[in-house]
């Protein structure tokens, strides 16, 4: 977490709303004056050229970078109150200025939240919410979150409809749509994302597939793979937009290139059925081993057949059984059947009617149909010793959560 916290704490800063006149001019880039006059009125004790120089010995501007003078004058300027510095130096002990120490970051940022600077706010309620530098408490960081998100910061926005749409705080659709529609109207993709989804769902707002697209539209050209995948769902099932199977592989695809597990599961299943793009067993195997490597489970499954049918892939049994088993300790019924078929018939496996019985068991629990016709038969074959011995290892696996079926 404290990864996390430093990666978001290392973002741009958009600036008190009220800084000394001298910092404005600097970072404006006027006449400020020359250097010395910079560090006579700092050394006179003047917050805002103390910040002023701070900057300039951080970004290395009229003298030498060097960031213990930056933390030097940061310092000075912050214990006099000046919000910016108090930012900047609540920075330093998350940024490797200097060691780190994240109680003292949340002791500068809180200064400074509490003078109304919307970075500080943002940063604080981060660290509520990680618990880093303060004891976690969801209730502090939506606090200051809240502050930051009514200035319009837009990663206080996007967190706060997080919080009330996911974590945090008792489930309120309706507030998390209203926060990530600001955010969305700044231009943040996972807002847009989200938004999307919510109108979708219907989730806090009413169900609409054209708004829905609209936002997911907004974020995939952004990149958001997520977005990407919803758009390519959206034109392969026709839903607020016209049916269209080639821009459905065409926005799969660039979320797969991604890296988006769902959209390579689907983009397989395009190049197989020849939807948007001719068919091609062997590119359907390439996108659904991609998903099924992050463990998609369908993948999974979908790959085991493959090697069991020779489709796309040379046949070949034991990776079968390979695919087939990672899907089953997911839970996967109809990979659960197929590896109690693969062991009956000792194909990439030795024949083993105990192993056969026990998957083809727990599949029937949660799946109706052939996996009972297909145990019943199994009885038959089998001596009540041997049936006793399944039944053992069935409960031992199913309890287990299908990690320990051997």
């Amino acid at each position: 977490m404290i990864a996390f916290c430093v990666a978001v704490l290392a973002t741009g800063f958009t600036g008190s709303a009220q800084q000394p006149n001298a910092v404005v001019e600097y970072e404006r880039g006027d006449d400020f004056g020359e250097s010395k006059d910079v560090v006579a009125l700092a050394r006179q004790g003047d917050a805002g050229a103390q910040l002023a120089l701070g900057l300039m010995f951080e970004n290395g501007e009229d003298v030498q970078q060097n960031s213990a003078e930056a933390v030097k004058w940061y310092r000075l300027a912050a214990e006099q109150g000046e919000a910016e510095a108090q930012l900047r130096l609540g920075m330093t002990y998350v940024d490797e200025s200097l060691p780190e120490n994240l109680a003292e970051a949340a002791k500068w940022f809180r200064r400074a939240a509490e003078q109304g600077h919307v970075d500080a706010q943002s940063f604080l309620g981060t660290m509520y919410a990680n618990g880093q530098g303060v004891p976690a408490n969801n209730a502090e960081a939506v606090k200051w979150w809240r502050l930051a998100a009514e200035q319009g910061d837009v990663k206080s926005q996007f967190r706060l409809g997080m919080t009330y749409a996911v974590e945090g705080l008792p489930e309120n659709f309706a507030e998390a749509a209203k926060w990530f529609r600001l955010a969305a109207a700044q231009g943040d993709a996972e807002a847009q994302s989200f938004l999307g989804t919510m109108y979708a769902k219907g989730e806090g707002l009413p169900k609409n597939f054209a708004e829905a697209a609209k936002w997911f539209r907004l974020a995939a050209a952004q990149g958001d793979a997520e977005a990407q995948s919803f758009l390519g769902t959206m034109y392969a099932k026709g839903e607020g937009l016209p049916k269209n199977f080639a821009e459905a592989a065409k926005w799969f695809r660039l979320a797969a290139a991604q890296g988006d597990a769902e959209a390579q599961l689907n983009l397989g299943t395009m190049y197989a059925n020849g939807q948007g793009v001719p068919v091609n067993n062997a590119e359907a195997v390439k996108w659904w081993r991609l998903a099924a490597e992050q463990g998609d489970v369908k993948s999974q499954f979908i790959l085991g057949s493959m090697y069991h049918n020779g489709k796309g892939v040379p046949e070949n049994y034991a990776e079968s059984v390979k695919w087939y088993r990672l899907a089953a300790e997911q839970g996967y019924g109809k990979a659960q059947y197929n590896l109690g078929l693969m062991y009956l018939n000792g194909e990439g496996v030795p024949v083993d009617f105990i192993k056969a019985y026990a998957w083809t068991s727990i599949a029937a629990s949660h799946t109706s149909g052939i996996a009972d016709e297909f145990e019943l038969r199994l009885v038959e074959l089998m001596t009540k010793e041997q049936i006793a011995a399944a039944q053992s290892l069935s409960s031992k696996c199913y309890e287990s959560n299908y990690h320990d079926c051997d």
